[in-house]
């Protein structure tokens, strides 16, 4: 019987270290994470500083040579570039290696199409890859283009290309008309929640945090979960019911990382925008990580670049049960801060207690008596608000409840109830 397994691919972490950025060694120990989640075993790293990266080849002559050493050595079958390459850079890193030459975009791009499951998720993914590729047609790759000095060199490489360049451009036009269909669902989506009053929190947060870890313990989604970075990619939204009643959207988000490729910013703009129309940002945070300051940083960056840097934020410091002791875990830009445990539950009841106050803040504290003619006010505050109190009088129904500011003047007719913020 002949045993068919698929042959893991061996690789060398390169990464440069320039004025202005220190944190190259773990910025490669995220590299080595995204390596292993693609399927990627790492046989070495290797880093050069430099005052910048060289634009021809991203390292120095000498370390290029130790590459080859060191790929000889570790028998690895290509090298990974901790920053985005240039089509040149490229090019040449592999006329010199003679092996495959990876960069950070490349790999984040092959992980998230392994992750897209819906049909969004995979146009996203597709056009970000073909977006990545179109710059990189022109001179990369001898399948590509044979045109070059003297004669059989011209013509049919030529053609090659320009068939190459015509596809990918009309196969992005055709798949950006998609998206745009897609966005515009969504966003008939987001106003029918704004109709139904229902409010939105977006769990945002670096990957791997434990963001679809906290959506399934809150409210059972069963969506998977796993010790991986980007591990669920296409978002999900659940309901959820606080203990006074309110009803509450939480939508779990595609997961942050440094360096996120621009061409996935764009291609998942829709799907991000989803911090930005929220009600509540839940950031996660994992307080287990030595580099939680920095992920926490990238997070709040790639919401100011989404436009939703001025939505109120509770932070959870989640992974407690992984957590050092004696820690101390700080955010100044978060309204409200919990320390919790997904995997185990611990502060979760917090958490939600601090998702009411938040949202009471939203509101208009409505108190006072109702004429019994009045009920279906009331019928409004239970469906739209938080009924804290009711009780029924002999000369009507005296109500203490918080209501949305945009249904206060449904609610408020007449010199009856009083009112307070």
């Amino acid at each position: 019987m002949i045993e068919l397994r698929k042959e893991t691919e061996r690789v060398i972490l390169v990464g440069v270290s320039v004025p202005g950025q220190e944190m190259t060694e773990e910025s490669l120990d995220e590299l080595c994470e995204l390596a292993k989640t693609a399927g990627a075993e790492t046989a070495g790293r290797i880093i050069q500083n430099r005052e910048q990266i060289h634009p021809a080849t991203y390292v120095g002559k000498g370390k290029i040579e130790q590459i080859k050493d060191m790929l000889w050595e570790e028998e690895a079958t290509g090298i990974i570039c901790d920053d985005e390459l240039s089509p040149v850079q490229m090019k040449n890193l592999q006329d010199e290696l003679g092996v495959k030459v990876m960069d950070r975009t490349l790999l984040i791009l092959d992980i998230f199409a392994a992750r897209a499951t819906t049909s969004e998720g995979k146009i996203q993914v597709e056009l970000a890859q073909l977006k990545y590729r179109q710059t990189r047609l022109t001179g990369f790759g001898t399948a590509l283009s044979r045109l070059g000095g003297g004669i059989g060199t011209r013509g049919p490489g030529e053609k090659k290309l320009e068939m190459d360049r015509r596809l990918i451009k009309s196969r992005i036009a055709q798949l950006s008309r998609e998206l745009k269909e897609v966005k515009r669902h969504r966003e008939i989506a987001r106003e029918q929640r704004r109709k139904s009053r229902i409010p939105v929190a977006a769990i945002v947060g670096y990957t791997n945090a434990g963001k679809s870890t906290l959506l399934n313990k809150l409210t059972g989604a069963d969506i998977l979960a796993e010790d991986k970075l980007f591990a669920t990619l296409d978002p999900t939204t659940r309901g959820l019911k606080l203990s006074g009643g309110q009803e509450v959207l939480l939508t779990d988000t595609v997961g942050f990382i440094r360096k996120l490729p621009h061409h996935l910013v764009e291609a998942f703009k829709s799907t991000l925008e989803e911090a930005k129309y929220a009600d509540i940002i839940i950031h996660v945070v994992d307080c287990a990580n030595p580099q939680m300051d920095e992920q926490m940083f990238t997070v709040y960056e790639t919401l100011r670049n989404l436009k939703a840097g001025d939505k109120p934020v509770i932070t959870v410091f989640n992974k407690q049960d992984k957590a050092e002791d004696g820690m101390v875990i700080r955010d100044f830009q978060a309204d409200c801060t919990v320390k919790a445990s997904a995997k185990t539950g611990e502060g979760l009841a917090e958490l939600l207690k601090a998702m009411e106050a938040v949202l009471r803040e939203q509101k208009i504290a409505v108190e006072g008596l109702y004429d019994y003619k009045d009920t279906a006010k009331i019928q409004l505050i239970r469906r739209y608000g938080e009924l804290e109190e009711e009780e029924y009088r002999a000369d009507g129904i005296f109500v203490r409840a918080y209501v949305p500011a945009d249904i206060w003047d449904r609610v408020s007719r007449g010199d009856s109830p009083k009112s307070r913020r």
